[in-house]
């Protein structure tokens, strides 16, 4: 049983953690953005004071992929010198820090087919994919005990209060429009926080400090996502695949960012589900579709 503080105990996968690790019996303390800036170390010091832990986890993160290109600053902030305090504090307290980081480290290699591995090089494309990658880079070269999770597409059932997921979003869009426009040519794999979660309760017990991919099994795109979400719940809408230069976002994105998870797989001994059987356990959860 360890003492561990989750910091975002509301988003998707603070949610989702809090349950796994509480059912695996460890003592948890959730700590909201009310309760904690990590870009401010009083804040970190005075949160972390009243009940110290053994491990903290950080799911906190300036996720606003396109803003982030406006206000970079802000993204820098709290992607990087957050987890940099976080890191500090944790040297200095002799805590073990997990970060959660993001399949935006990649992107650069374009013409990308086989899934990276944790040893390769990243390439970010974006202020917020930078951002993330700063922030792994602060974590690795200051906090000796560490866990830095990379991981993709994520959605629980948190989304569905908080700020959505793709899921909810295009449950939301299928049921209101006739035809929807989608992404093709961005390669991914959606990754469920619950199973997340479960795979990250497993390795905090195997003290393999490192970094380490952590997503489902099996690649996607987000068009073939919404057609799998479509098909499952039976909503009738007529779908379109577009390319991401045709979206015409104001930050690019990786054309391909599969992950290789063999890493965790072996340290925990079980691959976390395919993307697919995620999906459906999810949609049958929020009831959208019945259980076979």
């Amino acid at each position: 049983m360890r003492r561990i503080t989750v910091i975002g105990s509301r988003g998707q996968l603070g949610h989702d953690l809090m349950d796994s690790l509480t059912a695996a019996g460890h003592q948890i303390t959730g700590l909201t953005h009310q309760q904690i800036s990590i870009e401010d170390p009083d804040s970190i010091a005075g949160a972390l004071r009243q009940t110290p832990p053994d491990l903290i986890i950080n799911t906190a993160a300036y996720n606003k992929v396109d803003l982030a290109e406006q206000e970079p600053e802000v993204a820098y902030a709290v992607n990087a010198l957050g987890p940099r305090h976080l890191a500090r504090y944790c040297s200095e307290k002799n805590i073990c820090l997990m970060h959660i980081s993001s399949d935006f480290v990649y992107g650069l290699d374009t013409s990308r087919q086989i899934p990276f591995q944790e040893h390769e090089a990243p390439g970010p494309v974006s202020a917020y994919g930078l951002s993330k990658l700063a922030g792994e880079y602060f974590v690795r070269a200051l906090c000796p005990q560490h866990y830095v999770i990379r991981t993709c597409g994520l959605y629980g059932v948190a989304g569905k209060t908080g700020n959505g997921n793709f899921v909810e979003t295009m449950l939301r869009l299928g049921k209101e429009r006739d035809e929807l426009s989608i992404i093709n040519d961005q390669h991914c794999t959606p990754t469920a926080t619950k199973d997340l979660a479960s795979a990250l309760t497993r390795l905090i017990g195997t003290d393999q400090f490192g970094l380490f991919h952590a997503t489902c099994q099996g690649q996607t795109t987000w068009y073939e996502f919404a057609c799998t979400i479509f098909e499952l719940t039976g909503i009738s809408v007529k779908t379109h695949p577009i390319t991401t230069q045709e979206y015409k976002a104001p930050a690019d994105r990786p054309r391909f960012s599969v992950l290789d998870c063999s890493r965790l797989t072996a340290t925990i001994g079980d691959a976390i589900p395919d993307w697919k059987s995620s999906l459906r356990r999810y949609l049958e959860s929020q009831g959208e579709i019945c259980p076979k």
